[in-house]
């Protein structure tokens, strides 16, 4: 097929395919050259940049995944230890990364808890209007848009 049916059936476009051709990422097995040189992709090829486009939403980089398929296309025995390994290292990489995330929500948390305290003291008023339009002016985006900022 050619790059422009492949790019249909990923969601990719073409530059974002010859880039993962180029970095390595879709070899022979994948695409061939004809003789007018233009490039034909076999139905692996589908599969393998389905492969990239989820490996990535789950946090690998594409050097990661290049390492992970290297792995697994190895011909010798230890494959299935090396892939376990290396997924193993991403695995305990995501939770390093929950756990940060985690002290970051209880700080941010606890920051938005002392200035809602400061704010009732300092007006001593039990109305929730004020706050209630403060959190709305938050949660709008400032740039227009633009609400990919949130």
């Amino acid at each position: 097929m050619k790059i422009h049916e492949l790019a249909q059936k990923t969601g990719l476009t073409a530059p974002s395919i010859r880039f993962y051709e180029k970095e390595g990422l879709l070899d022979t097995r994948h695409v061939k050259r004809r003789d007018n040189n233009y490039r034909d992709y076999c139905e692996e090829a589908v599969e393998h940049l389905l492969m990239i486009k989820e490996v990535q939403a789950a946090g690998f980089t594409l050097a990661e995944f290049k390492e992970l398929d290297e792995a697994c296309n190895a011909a010798d025995e230890l494959v299935t230890q090396r892939a376990a390994i290396f997924i193993r290292r991403k695995i305990a990489a995501v939770g390093q990364r929950i756990a940060e995330l985690e002290q970051v929500q209880t700080y941010l948390t606890s920051k938005l808890a002392e200035m809602l305290q400061e704010v009732n003291a300092s007006t001593q008023v039990s109305t929730t209007a004020p706050t209630l339009e403060v959190e709305r002016s938050l949660s709008e985006p400032h740039f227009k848009g633009r609400s990919d900022h949130y």
